[in-house]
């Protein structure tokens, strides 16, 4: 067992905790030895050459956003990944909400607040990468309550988009759900390509 496997599994999931059942997956995923012990992974990448094809990375912005696996309960997300591929890079933006730069849920309460600072914190996501909003060309946003923040979501976003004179707009789809906060009023992820 290395560090790398121990400090990854150990903490988060507590060797001495599992049932017989999860016990049976992480052995059968490669994580557990037989006898129970946590193992080291072998990267696939490690045994074979993949070329250059796609690089990628993630993507930061201390400034506005910390990264969620900071946050006083961890969650395994890059805040985006950067891939280039040929001539052409991709920018996946994650789910991203009115979080800031110490992982506190901000304007809780204010759907107009929220709506803003999520557009303000994936500007910030964009920018370092060489992107603006005229390279996203998709966005998923999530409404905790969609029928009564809609209305008001959408006026922010067509006042952004024409603030930032957008042509042609990205598409785009709306959906109500459960936010892993219940603070969380609106996240949204984009998809830049350029």
């Amino acid at each position: 067992m290395t560090d790398c496997v121990a400090s990854a599994v150990e903490p988060w999931i507590g060797l001495d905790c599992l049932t017989e059942g999860e016990r049976d997956e992480l052995t059968k995923l490669g994580l557990l030895s037989t006898d129970g012990q946590a193992r080291e992974y072998e990267h696939p990448a490690l045994a074979m050459h993949r070329g250059d094809a796609i690089r990628k990375r993630a993507i930061h912005a201390p400034e506005v956003l910390n990264e969620a696996f900071h946050y006083a309960k961890p969650s395994s997300f890059s805040r985006g990944l950067r891939l280039e591929i040929g001539g052409v890079t991709v920018l996946l933006i994650s789910g991203t909400a009115s979080i800031d730069e110490n992982g506190a849920t901000i304007h809780v309460g204010d759907f107009g607040a929220q709506c803003w600072r999520t557009y303000r914190n994936i500007s910030r996501l964009l920018e370092p990468e060489g992107a603006t909003w005229h390279d996203v060309v998709r966005t998923t946003c999530y409404l905790r309550d969609i029928e009564r923040d809609y209305e008001k979501f959408n006026k922010i976003r067509t006042s952004f988009f024409r603030w930032l004179c957008l042509d042609p707009l990205p598409a785009s789809v709306g959906v109500q759900t459960r936010l892993c906060r219940g603070d969380l009023l609106i996240e949204i992820e984009a998809v830049a390509i350029f």
